[in-house]
């Protein structure tokens, strides 16, 4: 409704970075077992692997990190982390940014200390093993960890904006305008949200 207003809009998570003076935010949502996050948010697929750059990657992942640690009480949070192609690329064979680009940045990031698990395949990651282990899952992009979160949970899932100066919770959907004035409307994400909220300002008294 905003870009069709002839404003250039691309979602909350930008517009309070952009309001905020913060360079770059993290995009996780959460939801009973399984928090995922993303290295590139609302932006088409045809830009995601030039958008995964070692810069951006390791700013992300410091990002990330530091919440868990600060907002979520975790010493040291396993951080699963996805490849970008099928299969995290097969050694090559279906692409080269894990190689290039993923697995050496988590190198460096290993080094500083970090406990980190991947790059792996997508539809791997999300096997109940790994998930018992893991305090968050990072994907590369929108679509490959959103639909597994909200298969789980959509309803009872929260968006949380990690990075800004200020705590940021959200419902885990669009706006939905196609139920306004029915009555039809769940309020269980917003009370998620809300709870999630209040429990992170608690946490940090």
């Amino acid at each position: 409704m905003i870009n069709r207003a002839g404003v250039a809009f691309s979602g909350h998570t930008e517009f309070f970075a952009e309001q905020s003076n913060t360079p770059l935010v993290v995009m996780m949502l959460a939801t009973e077992g399984l928090r995922v996050a993303l290295v590139t948010t609302h932006i088409p697929l045809a830009y995601v692997s030039k958008a995964v750059t070692e810069e951006r990657l390791t700013s992300i992942m410091h990002i990330l990190h530091q919440d868990m640690v600060s907002k979520f009480a975790l010493t040291n949070p396993k951080i699963y982390v996805c490849g970008l192609n099928p299969h995290a690329g097969e050694d090559g064979c279906l692409g080269t940014e894990e190689i290039d680009t993923i697995e050496p940045t988590l190198g460096k990031l290993r080094a500083e200390g970090m406990d980190i698990v991947g790059p792996l395949p997508a539809d791997t990651i999300f096997n109940q093993k790994y998930l018992e282990d893991a305090d968050v899952v990072l994907g590369m992009y929108h679509d490959q960890v959103l639909p597994v979160l909200k298969y789980k949970g959509f309803g009872n899932s929260v968006n949380i904006t990690l990075g800004l100066p200020f705590i940021r919770t959200s419902v885990d959907h669009g706006t939905a305008l196609d139920l306004a004035g029915t009555g039809q409307v769940e309020p269980g994400s917003f009370q998620t949200a809300l709870s999630h909220a209040i429990e992170l300002v608690e946490k940090k008294q």
